[in-house]
């Protein structure tokens, strides 16, 4: 089942089963680790990476998180491919005065991304079995992509265009992300959460800013207690 699908399954059991949400979370913990499948979109480039992320909180009031994403090398290490459209390269225009169509234009490659973001975690506790949060989104984004030039290496060779096939690039991000836990006990919970982040990747090479969108599933452990 895709991610979006199980949101709105668990959105559904949520507001036909209200007998089942009628009590209030009392007994809260003060740490949290979630580690997870992860699954990031960028239509722009049609990219598609799935990896694993993960995070780290600690809680200082009952509807209030301090924490950051975390990961073996960086947060939500994800690996993938997609595709460069000639239409939204500086390129462009080059392509264009030689009378070829830069929409025609597309060039595969493969890419590994990591994240690494912190800050505050908003929660909503008002029903004992699930536990609704909300963050904003501040961090950085680091990509490495190796681009296919086979089918367009010598036609950019004859226009003077010179390309390097290995590109990384580090920029920071802005977005936002909330989700649920399915709190299956005190100390174990199971997590859907989505992220948006708007950054410019590669602004040696792409014209527009870029869109990500991720997906992320899995457990939560839960220890200590809040002090109230």
């Amino acid at each position: 089942m895709e991610p979006t699908k199980r949101l709105l399954f668990c959105l559904l059991v949520i507001v036909l089963c209200p007998r089942a949400f009628a009590q209030q979370q009392t007994d809260i913990n003060r740490y949290t680790l979630f580690t997870g499948f992860d699954y990031m979109i960028s239509p722009a480039r049609d990219l598609t990476e799935r990896g694993f992320e993960g995070d780290f909180g600690i809680t200082v009031k009952p509807w209030l998180g301090l924490g950051g994403d975390f990961g073996a090398l960086g947060d939500g290490i994800i690996s993938g491919s997609g595709a460069i459209n000639g239409s939204d390269t500086v390129f462009a225009p080059i392509l264009q005065q030689y009378h070829i169509d830069p929409s025609m234009v597309s060039v595969p490659f493969k890419s590994t991304t990591y994240t690494f973001a912190a800050g505050p975690q908003f929660y909503i506790r008002h029903w004992k079995p699930i536990t609704f949060l909300a963050r904003p989104g501040f961090g950085g984004i680091h990509e490495s992509a190796d681009i296919n030039l086979s089918g367009v290496g010598p036609i950019l060779g004859e226009l003077g265009i010179t390309l390097n096939p290995h590109q990384t690039d580090t920029q920071w991000f802005i977005g936002l992300g909330g989700g649920f836990d399915l709190n299956l006990s005190r100390k174990i919970g199971w997590r859907f959460t989505t992220d948006w982040v708007n950054t410019h990747l590669f602004s040696n090479l792409l014209v527009s800013r870029q869109n990500y969108t991720r997906f992320a599933t899995g457990p939560t452990f839960r220890w200590g207690h809040l002090q109230r």
